[in-house]
């Protein structure tokens, strides 16, 4: 807002219980709030309170941006676009083909649900194998047959699936602050150079499945560019003006961040 000269904050409101989520809504239907997000464990949980939940929230299951639509509460999800749209930044050249998804949780939803929205084919491995199938059982419904599978979370099914894969994500929480040390993939399964890998975890920006990736020669991208982006959408839904994304950047994570 400082950046494009426009009055406003945007600040936390911690919740002590659910009802607060309920005041914060009715807060926003009178006008007194303009926008919201909503982090973890609310995204699920905000859904009752909305009018109507876009195409995107709905195939995501979850909501990260409450927005005003004349009288109407609407819950959006940003985290799908703003994963698109990174990985169209930083690897704009890959072609569609096969990604393993690393993750059964909100974030694999979403990166899983956007993949599949650009026709890839996707996999996806949990270390909780029922997690990935009820992942999957949820989105086939928007997908057509044979575009998504689990594989099962063993170094002989994670390498097949690397090795049938053009794009690897890590949207598991392995390699973040303060457990930098792991890795959500065995040592002994290996990377083609064509592989792209792609880590949604920004702190550290370079994770060990990232140094891993780098020594091999893979393409990599961390997840800043999501973080950056998926404010980015939800800010342009309230204010109906184009985010000052380099500005945004530069406010967390320093000027030599492109």
């Amino acid at each position: 807002m400082e950046a494009l000269g426009l009055r406003g904050e945007y600040k936390l409101y911690p919740l002590v219980t659910p009802a607060g989520l309920v005041d914060l809504c009715v807060r926003l239907r009178s006008g007194r709030l303009h926008g919201l997000n909503v982090t973890i464990p609310y995204k699920q949980t905000v859904i009752p309170l909305v009018d109507r939940l876009t195409p995107t929230a709905q195939m995501c299951g979850a909501v990260n941006t409450l927005v005003m639509d004349g009288d109407i509460l609407v819950g959006e999800n940003t985290d799908l676009p703003a994963f698109l749209n990174d990985l169209q930044v930083r690897m704009g050249s890959l072609t569609v083909g096969t990604a393993l998804v690393l993750g059964a949780g909100g974030a694999a939803r979403a990166v899983a649900a956007g993949l599949l929205q650009s026709g890839w084919k996707v996999q996806v491995a949990a270390r909780r194998v029922f997690q990935a199938q009820e992942l999957c059982a949820e989105l086939q419904e928007w997908t057509p047959e044979g575009y998504l599978s689990v594989v099962d979370w063993t170094p002989e099914d994670l390498q097949v699936g690397i090795t049938q894969s053009t794009l690897l994500v890590n949207a598991t929480p392995a390699g973040m602050y303060p457990l930098i040390e792991s890795d959500p993939l065995p040592m002994d399964v290996q990377f083609s150079t064509e592989l792209c890998v792609y880590d949604l975890i920004y702190n550290p920006l370079e994770t060990c499945l990232l140094q891993r990736a780098r020594a091999n020669g893979n393409r990599t991208a961390h997840g800043l560019g999501m973080l950056v982006e998926q404010a980015a959408l939800a800010f342009e839904r309230w204010t109906g003006t184009v985010a000052p994304r380099k500005a945004m950047r530069a406010a967390g994570w320093g000027n030599e961040i492109a």
